[in-house]
């Protein structure tokens, strides 16, 4: 079973280290990872899920590199959000929206009751499908990561998905209760609503994804219009910060996501505005253009030289195009001014450890501790920290690191063979050494399910 679970999934590698532009199949799921994007989103997020009673720090959310209309919750508290949706809301009420019901659907237990089913159905696709996300979040900074199913297996997928009518309608009452008690308007939610309803004379392979797995009813575009009508936010604009944040997150998906003519399209040279900046920078920058996005960037960051974002982007440009010496000083005051950022920690590491120098090995080595205390299971951190204690000629933690990393992507067998030569050179009864024979116990079981 677990194999042909990890059997579905596969890690590309990318150009890119923030997105990969390659077209994605309409079967995949491939997933993201930007430190700024996924910050907007919990500054949207984290009142809803507080007003719900949920644990912000229990919900984990994913970006999906993805241009339909989606958004979906499964269990573990795993918030799903296509980069599609984020870049069609053009105000980010309508994102707020979605993400309000979609906590609705968590806070009323819709998904735990999909849990029971996945229990239930152990064999079937969809439980291996939902179960291999997990060594699909294994990945780190600069990877995406595919879960590839077939059509008939797509088909079930949805179907698992999807929402009964009494659930949707429960969620959207949910929905509007949160964006009331954080005083915000309801009127993003009923907005994506009516994008959603412009779609249901298509057929369904037309359809954005989110109307084919959450049911949309007369009875509940009315209900969301008498409750926009009686919400006493109505007619609230979005806070001016809100506005700020969503139109920088647009402009970086447009311009690392889009082809290149349509982000100087919507981007012009005339307009001068920091989002236009921003994704022109990138759009250079994707074009190997640097001779024009490096002077855009250091114009945002003369600017803004607070703004932790610019200084990791053209850390980026530099590092993806040879210049890594360069690179780390950007990286440096990225991670200097957002010191409790995993990823910003983990793109400084990446560049400490291509210096290959004693000293930098030892700080990259810090900056990957630190991002495995948030990410244990980044596996591209524990691999970057075996090659660091490789220069440091420690074999034993180096034989953990991989035993770890192995391990994150779901390399059973890999991960058991360097867990038993890191329990025969690490001291014993040590912190290391007790995770050692921890990992080999865990990947002995691991292979004899593999086994059966």
């Amino acid at each position: 079973m677990i194999k042909r679970i990890f059997s579905t999934f596969a890690a590309l590698a990318v150009v890119l280290a923030f997105l990969a532009p390659a077209p994605l199949s309409a079967q995949g799921l491939r997933l993201v990872r930007d430190a700024e994007i996924e910050t907007t989103i919990r500054i949207y997020a984290t009142p809803l899920f507080q007003a719900a009673g949920l644990s912000p720090q229990s919900v984990r959310i994913f970006l999906v590199n993805d241009d339909s209309l989606n958004a979906f919750v499964t269990t573990g508290n795993r918030m799903f959000i296509n980069t599609g949706l984020l870049i069609k809301a053009e105000s980010p009420l309508a994102a707020i929206g979605v993400i309000a019901h979609e906590t609705g659907h968590m806070a009323g237990g819709h998904v735990a009751i999909r849990g029971q089913s996945i229990e239930n159905a152990q064999s079937t696709i969809i439980a291996s499908y939902l179960l291999g996300i997990g060594a699909a979040l294994a990945t780190g900074r600069g990877e995406a990561a595919s879960a590839i199913i077939s059509g008939g297996q797509d088909v079930a997928l949805k179907g698992f998905l999807g929402y009964s009518r009494s659930q949707e309608s429960a969620a959207d009452q949910a929905g509007i209760r949160l964006l009331e008690a954080t005083k915000l308007s309801p009127q993003g939610l009923l907005d994506f609503m009516g994008v959603l309803r412009g779609q249901e004379v298509l057929l369904a392979t037309s359809q954005d994804p989110y109307l084919r797995t959450h049911p949309l009813t007369q009875e509940r575009i009315s209900f969301l219009e008498n409750a926009v009508a009686a919400s006493p936010y109505k007619d609230s604009p979005p806070p001016e910060e809100l506005v700020r944040l969503h139109e920088r997150v647009r402009a970086k998906l447009i311009g690392f996501l889009w082809p290149i003519s349509r982000v100087f399209q919507s981007y012009p040279e005339d307009d001068n505005s920091l989002e236009s900046r921003y994704a022109r920078s990138i759009a250079h920058y994707r074009e190997a253009e640097l001779d024009i996005a490096l002077p855009l960037i250091n114009g945002l960051i003369d600017e803004n030289p607070d703004d932790p974002y610019f200084h990791e982007l053209k850390g980026q440009m530099l590092y993806e195009n040879a210049r890594g010496a360069e690179a780390i000083p950007a990286f440096q005051m990225a991670a200097d001014l957002l010191p409790d950022s995993p990823q910003l920690r983990f793109a400084l590491a990446q560049a400490q450890i291509e210096a290959n120098t004693p000293e930098l090995d030892q700080r990259a080595l810090e900056n990957l501790t630190f991002t495995l205390r948030s990410e244990p299971n980044n596996s591209s951190a524990w691999r970057l920290s075996a090659i660091a204690y490789g220069r440091s000629g420690d074999t034993g933690m180096t034989a953990l690191a991989l035993s770890e990393a192995a391990l994150a992507r779901g390399r059973a067998r890999e991960s058991l063979q360097h867990a038993r030569r890191a329990v025969k050179i690490l001291p014993k009864d040590t912190p290391s050494s007790l995770r050692a024979q921890d990992i080999e116990g865990l990947a002995e079981r691991l292979v004899e399910k593999q086994d059966r």
